[in-house]
């Protein structure tokens, strides 16, 4: 049967994406996806090779079509965006699809063209599948986005008969975060022992307990402060979270980060990766 354990954060910098980096080198028979796409950055220590590329297309921006206009500027009138400028050009970053001005063009003189938001990849990593996009400056949509990659992942998995599928996630509790966690198996958040990580650590499990979805927590750069990595544990504890990971501070991340590949390959043998390895046996147990 196949299972997807999606990896979160709070909020952006606690180092999920070395995490799921890392799992990735210990995890058999798995199709990674790279659901963070206003920020993709799994391919940067993953070192992908692009098999097939896409575009996405998402939203609607209006297009005057000058050889119908008879410069009537009703559009001008009722546009409440101010997205059409004096010279009936529309502005695509003012303009929010809405519609009004091509419903009410009295020539049809306005179109709706398809925006084209992004592009998303199927690619092979030497850890196995990896499906990821790449989100345009600005464009909206990365729900929709996230959802098609989750997809994507899944056809892939059914393919090529995969056991799992390793989801790198949105941090936050947005729209993407939702996408990305929808259907998973199993939710692992990462935190860190600071005063935001657990404010939004206590975000992010609200939503997963929204949504009833069981949830494992792994504290990142858990020494740089004892006193907040307990009040982590005890919360966990009262709440009845498993914390399956408890990672210490390690300056061979971000050298692995450098180099393109993850702590487990620069230093296997290291403590964080050591303790990496314990965390992956934890959640195996979560998900069998």
């Amino acid at each position: 049967m196949l299972k997807e354990l999606v990896v979160i954060s709070g909020k952006g910098g606690t180092g999920k994406t070395s995490i799921v980096a890392s799992l990735a080198t210990l995890i058999d028979n798995k199709v990674l996806a790279d659901c963070d796409v206003d920020a993709a950055d799994l391919h940067l220590v993953l070192n992908p090779r692009i098999l097939e590329e896409y575009e996405f297309r998402s939203g609607k921006t209006a297009y005057i079509n000058k050889e119908k206009c008879t410069q009537c500027k009703k559009c001008l009138e009722l546009c409440r965006f101010d997205a059409i400028g004096d010279d009936l050009i529309i502005d695509k970053v003012s303009c929010e699809g809405c519609g009004v001005c091509v419903y009410f063009c009295p020539l049809g003189a306005i179109e709706f063209k398809d925006n084209l938001s992004g592009h998303w990849f199927i690619s092979s990593t030497t850890y196995g599948p990896l499906v990821h996009a790449k989100l345009g400056i600005a464009e909206e949509n990365s729900g929709k986005l996230v959802t098609l990659v989750k997809s994507q992942a899944r056809k892939v998995a059914m393919e090529q008969n995969k056991e799992l599928i390793l989801v790198d996630g949105s941090p936050g509790i947005g729209c993407p975060v939702i996408a990305s966690i929808s259907g998973a198996n199993l939710v692992l958040v990462v935190t860190e022992p600071t005063l935001s990580g657990i404010h939004d650590l206590e975000r992010v499990i609200s939503l997963t307990e929204h949504f009833n979805i069981e949830t494992a927590v792994c504290i990142n750069k858990a020494d740089i402060n004892y006193e907040m990595t307990e009040k982590i544990l005890n919360n966990c504890q009262k709440q009845g979270l498993p914390v399956v990971g408890i990672i210490p501070y390690d300056n061979s991340v971000t050298k692995a980060q450098i180099q393109g590949i993850s702590i487990l390959d620069l230093a296997p043998e290291s403590k964080t990766a050591k303790e990496i390895k314990k965390l992956e046996k934890e959640l195996k147990l979560l998900l069998n």
